[in-house]
């Protein structure tokens, strides 16, 4: 009895709609996962990132480099300047202030002391300042350096800035202030500050968007390399370029204003010792005009009221402005443990009139003397400087590879797509309310940031307008996405 043959597999499952005995069932695909509330930023978060890094990156590079060999010039300082910053042999005892004031006087002249800050350390000079110097900078003191144990002058170098800069210091940091172009120039470095911490974030968003994707790229060769590296190395130094954005903004010509009237207005503006001199013999034995620093009772007897109020060294003796003001007194080591405290002492009676101590300082005053201390390398000393080095560097490797990354992707022929269509109507408007009413808030304190980044979403909006109006077709030749 013969038998039909069996149908195949394929046919059996044409004509019975069941699947073949030897092929498993395959289960529905299970949906995708629906976007999070913030997934429709990330198009805009990556536009922006593009769109800053292109721009803003020399800037930023500029300031790197500067900054990285600011923050060396400190310990070059030491090397370069040596003779003038230490004395040739350690004697037993420190002549008086007013005998190495009065040496300094002797070799230079000219001008008027503007402060005094006697030896600190054994081997250390001497610094006697001088105002008014003929070819003296603005802004800018002659330093005058003197050994503590002979009075022998052993050299004049000019000073810049309450932490003592002297001429290398000082040529690197209005470099990286503002290229030696004046109040001009310093826009450079806002703009660089109100942006770094723009685009850093942005680079955080991309990161973790994309962490799991960017496992994958060890080994892989390219623009994928580049983008691990890239993406690497700017999360760990995210933390770091936030706080040197928001400290760097606080000197700064626009957004620093801002800040310093809004820590007025909350009362947390930095404090000062009151220098008028009290008692009904204020203004007499004390002569604003002989520009030698002594006014009434003298430079030694301040410095001894000063010490019995605790001041310890370092210190500096600022001389009385003029008849009816006292001397202030004030301890200028920034460097952990800080010594910030002040004195004011009546040239006439060398009583101490006023006293301030840093620990009143208000809260926002502290945060803000800590965190200009720890941008500029002085802080934690030497752990510090090499801390922003090592900053420094990474945000020269990051805009070197993102630079590369643009080279790799197809070289400066375009500057990506724009912001498909209707990206901005996706955003929820729980995020997209606040996010304006944010960004607004900040473009007023920050007008380096909010002018550029309006000028930003202006210029996107219309590209993304001309490409829609133009119809432009993805690869494959389908009509772009409405």
């Amino acid at each position: 009895m013969s038998t039909a043959p069996s149908p195949s597999p394929r046919l059996g499952s044409a004509r019975s709609g069941e699947p073949p005995s030897d092929e498993v069932p395959q289960p529905d695909p299970a949906p995708a996962p629906s976007p999070g509330r913030w997934a429709p930023l990330r198009p805009l978060v990556l536009r922006l990132h593009f769109y800053a890094g292109v721009f803003v990156a020399p800037f930023l590079l500029v300031a790197a480099v500067t900054g990285f060999l600011y923050a060396g010039a400190f310990q070059a300082e030491k090397l370069v300047y040596a003779h003038e910053l230490t004395v040739a042999d350690v004697g037993d005892a420190k002549l008086p202030v007013s005998r190495q004031v009065a040496a300094a006087r002797k070799a230079h002249p000219e001008g008027t002391v503007s402060a005094v800050r006697p030896s600190p350390e054994a081997d250390a000079t001497t610094r006697v300042l001088l105002s008014g110097v003929e070819g003296v900078a603005p802004g800018h003191t002659l330093a005058v350096f003197v050994d503590p144990y002979t009075a022998e002058v052993r050299g004049a170098l000019e000073q810049y800035g309450s932490t003592g800069a002297l001429p290398l210091r000082t040529w690197i940091d209005e470099f990286h202030r503002d290229l030696h172009l004046g109040e001009n120039g310093r826009l450079y470095s806002e703009f660089a500050a109100s942006w770094l911490w723009v685009i850093a974030g942005g680079g955080l968003v991309l990161w973790f968007s994309r962490r799991r994707a960017l496992r994958k790229v060890r080994g892989t060769r390219g623009r994928r390399r580049t983008l691990g590296l890239h993406g690497t190395v700017g999360v760990w130094a995210a933390a770091g370029f936030f706080f040197l954005s928001a400290t760097g903004l606080t000197w700064s010509t626009y957004a620093g204003a801002n800040i310093d009237e809004l820590r007025t207005s909350l009362g947390q503006a930095t404090p000062s010792v009151s220098a008028a001199a009290g008692g009904e013999h204020a203004g007499h034995g004390a002569s604003a005009t002989t520009g030698s620093g002594e006014h009434g009772v003298g430079l030694d007897k301040v410095l001894a009221a000063a010490r019995a109020e605790g001041l310890t060294d370092p210190v500096e003796i600022v001389p009385p402005a003029d008849e009816k003001s006292a001397y202030v007194v004030k301890q200028v080591q920034r460097s952990w443990p800080e010594k910030q405290d002040a004195v004011a002492v009546d040239p006439a009676t060398g009583e101490v009139t006023d006293v301030l101590r840093f620990a009143d300082h208000p809260l926002l005053a502290k945060l803000t003397r800590w965190g200009i201390d720890l941008h500029t390398g002085v802080l934690f000393g030497l752990v510090n400087q090499i801390a922003l080095m090592l900053l420094a560097l990474a945000l020269v490797l990051l805009i070197v590879w993102g630079y590369r990354m643009w080279w790799q992707r197809g070289r400066g022929s375009a500057f990506g797509r724009p912001v498909p269509r209707g990206a901005w109507q996706q955003v929820p408007p729980a995020i997209l309310v606040p996010g304006v009413a944010v960004i607004a808030v900040l473009g007023y304190f920050v007008p380096l940031l909010g002018i550029p980044l309006a000028a930003f979403v202006v210029v996107d909006v219309v590209l993304g307008e001309i490409s829609h109006r133009r119809g432009r077709r993805p690869p494959g030749g389908a009509p772009a996405a409405k």
